[in-house]
């Protein structure tokens, strides 16, 4: 007997903070103007997406003591975009990232909670955690949590804010006129955290929400981070593309689960992916190559360059050879807190493999770095494309992805036109959406309902 075919689980992150973006293109539009946020959300909807997914940092990036600005710089806050699409949206799932390292669990759960209820259960979090010291800056906390702990800081976070989340029950207003009470249980809210991190009691001020509880996303590829997510999320976001490093990170996870008493299916594994589309393969590996030239202008090849050197390159010429200097190893890096630092631990290691490569295939710096770095995950025709997504999720190299445009707003219209049809004449992706919530979306349980069947068995 055949195999049933695989839903394909699709969602849309907003791009900026990053150079996946091509700001400058005549075709793209603000990045903090809520038109651009609404027209993104609507094209989303439109083709039935999941979700749409919001990063946020909490500090401009900063590269040899100025702001670097040679991509998008800024966003608004989330919650309050987020808020303000629930009113402009009905089935799309909202979700918005949030650092457990520098907030507190009450006011994450309240805004959760409140968003929860005002988007009539499409709320998600993808939980992270912030590494550096630069950042904790703008808290005045520079350097109060030590690196090895944020993943125990987050964790407790996380259950804590479930414990807020839990303190209503949801049959606690019975709202009765005649009667004169509002409430049945006059304790509701009532919460007790003793803990590493936090020690909190009071009352919990928002009453059980659609879902209960917001969905749950990981996004960090460590060790760590893996097992944060086997144990409490809801689904993992994922940087592998390729379908071999795809599979092996799908199983790897999924294999952690069953020592949490989980199924496979209650963690989705969702990378992102960026995207050209083509009339034909050729004319879209044309464009894509064109994009990555936009993406990565020599000035952004020297910045990146600098990640690992930890030097001020802007003398070379980026379409010219590495530098023969060696980089500078010492602690106090050219770009603080950015999250390239970390990629490369060992930066003379790195230094002498990118020399190697580029005096093997004749790269100058600006090669490099695009022949190096993130690559457009699917290019093709729309059918291609849609064969290739469908082959990824079908083979166990993922249960989705959360797609990517380089051009907002309307980098995701085109996708939505093409590649969406044909999935869906593929029988693997939804035509309607079946149910109102983020959780019915994806297939995941309600919490009440997971507590009663874990208690069942």
């Amino acid at each position: 007997m055949s195999k049933p075919l695989k839903q394909i689980h699709l969602a849309a992150h907003f791009p900026g903070v990053n150079n996946t973006t091509v700001w400058s293109d005549p075709r793209a539009g603000s990045h903090i103007e809520f038109s651009s946020f609404v027209h993104f959300a609507r094209t989303a909807e439109r083709a039935k997406f999941d979700f749409l997914f919001l990063a946020e940092g909490l500090r401009l990036r900063e590269q040899g003591g100025s702001i670097y600005d040679l991509d998008v710089v800024g966003r608004p806050d989330t919650f309050t975009v987020l808020a303000a699409l629930a009113a402009v949206t009905d089935r799309l799932g909202l979700t918005g990232t949030i650092n457990s390292t520098f907030n507190e669990p009450y006011e994450v759960a309240r805004q959760f909670a409140s968003l929860d209820h005002l988007s009539g259960g499409r709320a998600a979090w993808n939980v992270v955690t912030s590494w550096d010291a630069f950042t904790g800056e703008n808290f005045r906390r520079g350097g109060f949590l030590p690196q090895g702990e944020r993943y125990s800081r987050a964790r407790e976070f996380l259950a804590t804010a479930n414990e807020l989340f839990d303190s209503w029950h949801g049959d606690e207003i019975i709202a009765d006129r005649a009667a004169g009470a509002f409430l049945r249980d006059a304790k509701a809210g009532a919460f007790v955290h003793q803990g590493q991190h936090f020690d909190i009691h009071g009352r919990f001020n928002v009453p059980r929400s659609p879902q209960g509880r917001p969905v749950v996303f990981q996004a960090g590829d460590s060790d760590e981070g893996r097992e944060f997510a086997a144990a409490d999320a809801d689904a993992i976001f994922s940087r592998y593309s390729g379908l071999e490093e795809g599979r092996a990170f799908y199983t790897d996870v999924k294999s952690r689960l069953a020592r949490y008493g989980r199924r496979h299916d209650q963690l989705l594994i969702l990378p992102a992916a960026t995207f050209v589309l083509g009339d034909t393969d050729i004319e879209a590996r044309e464009l894509a190559h064109e994009v990555r030239r936009q993406q990565v202008s020599g000035a952004t090849a020297l910045k990146h360059l600098e990640f690992v050197w930890n030097r001020d390159l802007s003398a070379y010429d980026p379409d010219g050879p590495l530098p023969e200097i060696d980089p500078d190893v010492s602690e106090e890096h050219i770009a603080r807190g950015r999250a390239q630092v970390r990629m490369y631990r060992d930066p003379l290691a790195t230094a002498r493999a990118w020399r190697e490569l580029a005096a093997a295939h004749h790269w100058s710096i600006r090669d490099l770095v695009i022949e190096t770095g993130n690559r457009q995950a699917f290019v093709g025709t729309p059918d291609t494309v849609a064969r290739t997504i469908d082959d990824f999720v079908q083979s166990d190299a993922s249960d989705g992805f959360i797609l990517v445009p380089h051009i907002t707003p309307g980098g995701l219209d085109e996708f939505a036109d093409t590649v969406v049809p044909l999935l869906q004449e593929r029988g693997v992706f939804r035509t309607e959406y079946e149910g109102t919530t983020l959780r019915d979306h994806l297939g995941l349980a309600h919490p009440d309902d997971a507590r009663d069947e874990r208690a069942a068995s």
